[in-house]
This record gives structure tokens, C-alpha cells and sequence, in this order.
């Protein structure tokens, strides 16, 4: 089950490993950089003015760019999968058709094949 978990939704986990390390090498180059501005200047460096700078520059890059990617790609696809009307629109006519099909070549058998085919490749 859990390697099952791994595959399926692997382009999710890559993508959100390269998130989070990504956020964390923002975070850690700018804690670098605030600390050397300050160091300049001969000021104290403080966490929560940094945090707060940061979390303003994150947010900012966040909201102008990748918004607009995640609902443009993400969006669409969360959609599609979970079933919009255009999405599914020949779909469920060919499932009955085929379930049709398959009951008719093997009357005994057929009910209990639909059943294993839509326990093992889920059903939309």
C-alpha cells in the first residue's frame, strides 16, 4: 500500500521536495544576506525582523508568479481529475458499453469481473 502511495503520486512528492528545499535555500541565502547588511552596518541582527522580511519577499515571489502557475496548471488538472462535465463527458458511456459487452461474452463471470477490473483501476 505505502509503495503504492509512492508511485502513484510521484510527481507530487518530487515536486514537493523540491518545494520545501527550495523555500529552505531562500530562507537560508537570505538569513546569509540580512546577516552580512547587518554586519555592514554594525547592527544587531534580530529573527523576527527577519522572519518578517522574508516571509515578505516568500510571499511576494509566491503571489506574482507561482499563483498564477499553480491555478493555471494545478487548477486544470485537479478538474479534469475529479471530474468536470467536459471532462468526463465519453467516459461513462464507454464504461457501460464495455461493461455490457463483457457481461454478454460471459454471463457467469462477467459481474464478478467488472467488480475485480473496477476494485483494481478505479471508477470515476
Amino acid at each position: 500500500m505505502k509503495n503504492n502511495i509512492l508511485k502513484k503520486y510521484g510527481y507530487l512528492w518530487v515536486t514537493l521536495i523540491l518545494f520545501l528545499g527550495s523555500v529552505c535555500a531562500h530562507w537560508c541565502f537570505g538569513w546569509k544576506a540580512y546577516l552580512n547588511e547587518h554586519k555592514e552596518k554594525k547592527l544587531p541582527a534580530q529573527t523576527e525582523e527577519f522572519v518578517v522580511e522574508a516571509a515578505r519577499d516568500t510571499f511576494e515571489n509566491w503571489q506574482s508568479e507561482f499563483l498564477q502557475l499553480i491555478w493555471q496548471v494545478a487548477g486544470l488538472a485537479i478538474f479534469f481529475y475529479a471530474g468536470s462535465p467536459q471532462s468526463k463527458e465519453g467516459d461513462d458511456r464507454k464504461e457501460e458499453k464495455i461493461d455490457y459487452i463483457i457481461r454478454k461474452i460471459d454471463e457467469a463471470e462477467g459481474d464478478k469481473e467488472i467488480k475485480r477490473l473496477d476494485k483494481k483501476y478505479f471508477r470515476k
